[in-house]
């Protein structure tokens, strides 16, 4: 052990003779302890809500979406198609069209998006697990499954036969309109299931099969708004997205799950990073105590120092083991800290002590990247006030009996 690390550590065990510097030790390295466990449970906070967020976004949400960049639609040709089907990496993918109707049904009317699919789609995503009414609908069948929220809107149950929902688009064209089988085009269909999944989904869509979605916009053979895919776990998503490049071309842009949600990353991550900000000046301001109990304890040991001076340390040497008994005190505040929040994090996960309503628990997760932010920051902003209270001995300070 070297000469400074050594002295530094003794004085971090040993009392100070003055018990105002024993107080304003503890009360700094309390400051360290509390900012580094309040830093930690927020950012395990945010990061189970994240997690939370996109949890129901994810349910429909595929691994890699390729949609047009021009228009609302393009059209598969069948060689595409063998070309997709042979690239490795691929589990499942799905066509999918999509667009905005009006709902009615028994005289109540809903804007709602349609999204026609094909067989494939519950392979790719699992929507079928969030119908706790009805069940998925089958194939080339002129059914439909609604949102929680447009059933209530509409009115409508499951499996009512007796009553149709008629789905109706506006026709593409020009002219005078003299009636309504003119200006729309219309599909009367049955409601077989009500999926549930957040209050912004089961407001928007209703899904159908795409041969209904091709039916109520004359849409062609293999014209559709997006294909919608499913990879294999080992599958690597980059190789697997440049193939789909290649076979489709330079008019369809492909996106993964990050992007399809990149409003709500920004959103999540703005917030995350304010409230680290805000911790992080919490932080600095503990850190003033640990300035004020290193000079405290310098201007304490002055007799001491002068000794170590005059028996052959440096002035270097001395500022080295003030800037070492700060940075260690910060380190050892910032373990203990982090050692804290876990423990109150998993209470959190085990035992629901905080709940946002009597059955919904606030989401917490417990993330490796948050023990390296937590304690890169501490660290970071000790050695700084450190090097700050150290840099006040000087050689007529150590030389003053």
């Amino acid at each position: 052990m070297n000469f400074p690390l050594y002295i530094a550590t003794r004085y971090i065990r040993s009392k100070s003779s003055n018990n105002a510097i024993n107080f304003i030790t503890i009360i700094a390295v309390i400051g360290i302890i509390l900012g580094a466990a309040s830093l930690f449970i927020v950012l395990s906070g945010f990061a189970g809500l994240r997690d939370f967020t996109l949890e129901f976004s994810s349910i429909i949400d595929p691994d890699l979406k390729a949609e047009t960049t021009i228009g609302k639609s393009y059209t598969l040709e069948d060689n595409q198609i063998q070309q997709l089907n042979a690239v490795k990496g691929i589990a499942s993918y799905s066509k999918v069209i999509e667009e905005i109707v009006l709902a009615s049904f028994d005289g109540n009317n809903h804007p709602a998006t349609i999204k026609g699919v094909d067989k494939n789609y519950n392979t790719v995503t699992t929507i079928d697990s969030v119908i706790p009414n009805g069940g998925w609908l089958y194939p080339k069948t002129p059914q439909i499954v609604v949102g929680w929220a447009i059933s209530n809107y509409l009115s409508v149950g499951v499996n009512d036969y007796a009553k149709s929902v008629t789905l109706s688009v506006p026709k593409p064209g020009k002219g005078q309109i003299s009636s309504q089988s003119q200006a729309l085009n219309q599909v009367n269909v049955i409601n077989v299931g009500i999926f549930d999944i957040n209050e912004d989904l089961n407001n928007k869509y209703i899904y159908a099969s795409i041969e209904t979605a091709q039916q109520l916009l004359n849409y062609k053979p293999n014209q559709i708004s997006h294909l919608e895919f499913k990879l294999d776990e080992t599958a690597d998503q980059d190789e697997v997205k440049e193939k789909i490049q290649n076979i489709l071309g330079n008019n369809i842009t492909i996106k993964n799950r990050d992007q399809l949600n990149d409003a709500i990353y920004k959103m999540l991550n703005t917030e995350n990073l304010a409230v680290y900000l805000i911790f992080t000046l919490v932080l600095i301001i503990a850190l003033f105590n640990v300035i004020g109990s290193i000079i405290m304890m310098i201007l304490d040991k002055k007799k001491t120092l002068n000794t170590l001076f005059n028996i052959g340390a440096t002035v270097k040497d001395i500022r080295k083991i003030f800037f070492l008994q700060g940075a260690l005190m910060t380190v050892i505040g910032g373990f203990l800290g982090l050692l804290i929040g876990y423990i109150l994090i998993q209470l959190q996960a085990s035992f629901k002590l905080i709940m946002i309503t009597p059955s919904l628990p606030y989401p917490v997760a417990i993330q490796t990247k948050n023990f390296v932010i937590v304690m890169l920051t501490i660290s970071v902003l000790g050695i700084i006030a450190s090097k700050i209270a150290a840099l006040r001995i000087t050689k007529d300070l150590v030389k003053t009996s």
